[in-house]
């Protein structure tokens, strides 16, 4: 047996103490992670309920960025970054737009998806007869569960067969779509297909009954979020860019920016970097309201790559003498659920924001990963992101 075991049994201090005796820990890192640790019981018991053997703590700068103009209604945006100059580049952005009318956003759609993964060696055309009363069967298994959110105006909205037997012998997909009103729905989605594929097999041997038995693989959500997607727009006339420091010329200046962004569009090693400061601003939001970032961004990457190259996620139109900037990305969050109502922070953080409802939450992460981004590449093709970066690199290093 390895000496950690029992470990995950032990008190915060027993943690600590047992690794001090196997010189896994000296006397000065304990100090600090003591020092970490939360001195109110009801924030220490938060934690330790969040994920397993909490030692300390590892706090984030929470962050507030004033001056967002979204959609006509100013907002005050919560934001949890350590990376220098973010909430310093949404500020400027907030500010810059909000003279030039703010950012217009819209939900696209927010539609999610969850896979049941299974094996059939049975005839695919007799599985594709019987798909309907086999999917209408399954609906009625999970009815219990879906009772409450259709009565909020979710459940489940489409159910479809995906047979992909050509690629693994016998591999079938039952790929299941669903709307979960204000939460993430993460728990709601697994329990669904997982009480949907409890009933696949008997499904399958009254509608198809030839002897063949599916053997389910596994039964979870998708993080590849498409269909669950927000939008947002700053527009401005060209002229209307003068002011901005280091730009001289504003036709100039859009030129320039618009060659920036169709360089992220075509070179995957720009692109990365140029998405990579969209999740600046997201992250942010998304960390401050306890929501899932690797979800959400993982989704924008895979999102970023669905035309058969990785791309950047911003489109520009200089048309007509006018300077528009569009982000659109898939974002599945929520509101209710989950850490947003259970963690404290991330409940002041939507209360903050006016305790918005999850597309108006999608809609303002949107609008602080367009604005990072805007400040970013204005840097990048004016007077260099250092300019911005460095003095607040070296405000740090000097702490």
């Amino acid at each position: 047996m390895g000496r950690h075991t029992g470990f995950s049994k032990l008190g915060t201090s027993d943690k600590l103490q047992k690794l001090v005796e196997e010189g896994l820990l000296d006397k000065e890192t304990l100090h600090l992670l003591v020092s970490f640790q939360p001195q109110d019981p009801l924030v220490a018991s938060l934690f330790e309920h969040l994920t397993e053997n909490v030692v300390s703590t590892f706090p984030l700068p929470y962050s507030i960025a004033p001056g967002f103009l979204i959609n006509g209604r100013e907002y005050a945006v919560p934001m949890v970054t350590e990376e220098s100059s973010v909430v310093a580049a949404a500020s400027w952005s907030a500010r810059f737009w909000a003279e030039r009318g703010g950012f217009r956003t819209r939900v696209i759609s927010e539609t999610k998806i969850g896979q049941i993964h299974f094996i059939w060696l049975g005839n695919p055309d007799q599985i594709k007869s019987a798909s309907p009363a086999i999917f209408s069967r399954m609906r009625s298994s999970s009815g219990p569960l879906t009772e409450g959110m259709e009565n909020r105006g979710g459940g489940i909205t489409g159910i479809e067969l995906i047979n992909l037997t050509h690629l693994i012998e016998g591999y079938y997909q039952i790929r299941v779509s669903f709307l979960t009103a204000d939460s993430m729905g993460a728990n709601f989605i697994n329990s669904c297909l997982e009480s949907m594929a409890a009933d696949l097999g008997s499904a399958l041997n009254e509608f198809i009954n030839d002897g063949n038995n599916p053997e389910v693989i596994m039964s979870i959500l998708s993080n590849h979020t498409p269909d669950c997607r927000v939008e947002c727009t700053v527009e401005c006339t060209i002229p209307e860019l003068a002011g901005i420091r280091g730009v001289d010329d504003p036709a100039d200046f859009a030129r320039r920016f618009s060659l920036g962004v169709q360089i992220a569009k075509i070179d995957p090693y720009r692109a990365v970097t140029h998405n990579k400061g969209i999740y600046n601003g997201i992250d942010a939001v998304i960390l401050a309201t306890a929501n899932d970032f690797r979800a959400v961004e993982a989704a924008g990457h895979a999102y970023a790559s669905l035309g058969g190259h990785y791309s950047g996620l911003t489109r520009i139109s200089t048309d007509n003498n006018i300077f528009r900037y569009t982000l659109e990305v898939p974002m599945a969050i929520g509101t209710v659920g989950g850490l947003t109502k259970s963690h404290p922070l991330a409940a002041a953080s939507l209360k903050i924001l006016g305790n918005p409802h999850a597309g108006e939450l999608m809609q303002i992460a949107a609008s602080a990963g367009l604005a990072n981004n805007f400040a970013a590449l204005k840097a990048l093709t004016t007077t260099g992101i250092q300019a911005g970066h460095l003095p607040l690199h070296h405000r740090k290093q000097s702490q």
